[in-house]
């Protein structure tokens, strides 16, 4: 059984058939879904729940124990969901507010995860390692102050904890912590009303709606779901009534019925008319259901299948303790941040028309598939007044039509990953830094959002990586031997003006160090795989190859190198990513399908623009079928 809690423990052979066990975990989710006409598939695309189709996350070539429990709680969350979930009836009890409806989506989900955690314990455990993996990945273990926790996520795992007995996932500590005093005091006593109704929907639903009024939601709440009823009740009452009296009035007048196959006939078109109604509200709820049902559980897709390090890759990391994922805003104070990005709007003053012209003509290019256009010389839609005056001309021609159509502009995220080496000083960095900000606030106006991410190490030669590897009396082989640091300048979902000083951090003394491009590659390519937007675009910009003086020391020459290569055709080759890299001084078209170098630092916002406006303007068949450029020429 596939919720069991020793089946978790198998570790499936290397390169063994994965068709058993996906027909086990198919069978099992139509088990709890308790609808044998679910049809089951496993993909590497996002994981979702649309009428009775199931799409579960494919388990790879390489295939963990952790991986399988993960890919379990997935499943049984989504069959969790259809078996005990009602779209109606959370529609008709949400909230209208957009913070308090993200409350109630939230514990909902909570509601419909204990049930089966408390029924089988092995759905539990499958359900633990999901929710452990999903918020690992939305990196909130790092997360120090309340403004960047989510309220939803704390309120959730506090209502879980109170239903299930289970404390929240190790990855959710810190938002739980920073909440969890303000949510007891708020609404201790709501929370301890919601446990008699966990099988009861629309009662629990009630439960949530007064625990919004205590957190001080209530005018989010919209009207009351009840007294709605009661006007229904009222209403369909009245008019039963007025259509009783119309037929007394109708048998009382003694008038003739008609013929007999007119009645037929109109009781014929009445039920047709019936079977459309039925129709269409049955696509409205599958609609909803669509909506509402993707990605129960979770909220970001998951890993691709395949693996973190390629399989032919013999990359190792010693220790990775001491590594440092960062926001550029804990790095130095808020006045010298200030102070670093004055210094750089200064050095680059006369660049920024120059990019600022070329970032507006990249919006234009943009906003132009964004806008709406017609279709002419139709026979039906709107009248072509244009086209009116051929009819003075000739009575016979017939009158054109035209109909309005929407471009698809797919929704999309664009990740700028910046080389933070000490190569890069001077120069380089300095106009990165502008490129980044100015295509970041040009982006976000076309509503397309961006993220800005930056990587280096904290030490030169190695750092306390290498310390405790000497102190282990330097064991062969150790693999890379220094400590990560990576650099968040901006989150997508943040705006621009909010991170707009970060990027002057780059311009500090001392910051920039040595380049392990590869493992910075894989960490912006996750960061992109857990965002929710249809297309994901990344961009490397960096001036040299893979250089670590510690690691190279004691591994091969081309050790960080190789990695980087592996790295890349992983995903160029899987991914639904799509990677492309702008070399500055040095041939990046070597490694990278999609590449462009630049003799100059001062091409840079060129080469940008051009690749994204080129990447936009593809169509989503070409966009994954990588063409290598040849070299920018130096602009004239």
């Amino acid at each position: 059984m596939a919720t069991s809690g020793d089946n978790s423990k198998r570790n499936p052979k290397k390169g063994a058939d994965r068709e058993p066990m996906k027909q086990a975990l198919a069978n099992c989710v139509r088990s709890i879904a308790q609808n044998n006409e679910l049809e089951v598939t496993f993909s590497g695309d996002r994981p979702s729940m649309v009428g009775n189709q199931v799409r579960l996350p494919d388990l790879g070539k390489k295939l963990t124990k952790k991986q399988l429990a993960i890919s379990r709680g997935v499943g049984d969350a989504m069959a969790l969901r259809q078996a005990c979930h009602s779209a109606k009836t959370h529609a008709k009890m949400a909230p209208d507010g957009d913070n308090a409806r993200a409350i109630f989506d939230a514990v909902e989900q909570a509601r419909i995860e204990a049930i089966g955690a408390s029924r089988m314990a092995g759905v539990a455990d499958n359900l633990a390692h999901m929710l452990d993996d999903k918020y690992g990945k939305q990196n909130y273990s790092g997360v120090q102050k309340r403004a960047d926790a989510p309220l939803e996520e704390a309120v959730a795992m506090v209502v879980r904890e109170r239903l299930t007995g289970q404390k929240p996932p190790e990855n959710i500590d810190a938002v739980v912590n920073l909440w969890r005093e303000w949510i007891e005091t708020k609404a201790g006593e709501k929370l301890d009303a919601l446990g008699p109704d966990l099988e009861n929907q629309e009662k629990f639903a009630e439960a949530i709606r007064d625990l919004l009024v205590a957190f001080d939601m209530g005018d989010e709440l919209g009207e009351d779901p009840s007294e709605e009823e009661d006007n229904q009740e009222s209403e369909d009452d009245a008019n039963e009534e007025e259509q009783e009296g119309e037929r007394d009035n109708e048998e009382s007048t003694g008038e003739d019925d008609g013929d007999p196959e007119e009645m037929e006939s109109d009781a014929d078109e009445e039920q047709e008319g019936q079977m459309e109604v039925s129709e269409a509200e049955s696509g409205d709820d599958f609609d909803e259901t669509d909506m509402e049902e993707e990605t129960p559980g979770e909220s970001q897709r998951p890993d691709l299948p395949f693996s973190e390090l390629p399989a032919d890759s013999d990359y190792q990391i010693f220790t990775p303790k001491f590594d440092e994922e960062v926001m550029a805003e804990d790095l130095c104070d808020a006045a010298e941040l200030e102070r670093l990005r004055a210094f750089l709007d200064k050095q680059l003053a006369h660049l920024q028309g120059v990019v600022g012209r070329l970032a507006n003509r990249l919006q234009r290019r943009l906003m132009a598939q964004q806008n709406r256009g017609w279709d002419f010389d139709l026979e039906e839609g709107h009248l072509d007044t244009a086209k009116l005056t051929r009819i003075i001309t000739d009575p016979m021609t017939p009158l054109s039509f035209k109909m309005e159509r929407e471009t698809v502009f797919r929704d999309t995220v664009v990740t700028l990953l910046l080389d933070n080496s000490g190569s890069m000083r001077g120069r380089p960095i300095t106009v990165a830094a502008t490129c980044a900000d100015i295509l970041a606030r040009t982006l976000e106006r076309c509503g397309v959002k961006v993220e800005i991410l930056g990587f280096t190490t904290k030490a030169w030669k190695g750092g306390q990586a290498r310390e405790q590897w000497l102190k282990q009396e330097k064991p062969p082989n150790p693999g890379r031997l220094n400590d990560l640091r990576h650099i968040i300048y901006k989150s997508a979902d943040a705006p621009w003006r909010r991170a707009r000083p970060n990027l002057g951090l780059m311009m500090r003394e001392g910051l920039l160090k040595e380049n392990i491009d590869g493992e910075a590659l894989l960490w912006a390519h996750e960061r992109l795989m857990n965002r929710p937007e249809q297309r994901r675009i990344l961009m490397m910009i960096s001036d040299g190859a893979p250089v670590d003086d510690s690691t190279l020391s004691v591994n091969p020459g081309n050790y960080l190198e190789r990695h980087l290569r592996h790295v890349i055709e992983d995903i160029e080759t899987y991914s639904p990513v799509e990677l492309l890299a702008i070399g500055i001084g040095h041939d990046v078209t070597r490694y990278y399908e999609r590449a462009v170098t630049i003799v100059d630092a001062e091409e840079l916002a060129g080469a940008i623009t051009e690749q994204l406006a080129d990447l936009f303007e593809e169509n989503p068949e070409q966009a994954k079928k990588p063409q290598k450029r040849k070299c920018l020429k130096k602009a004239s």
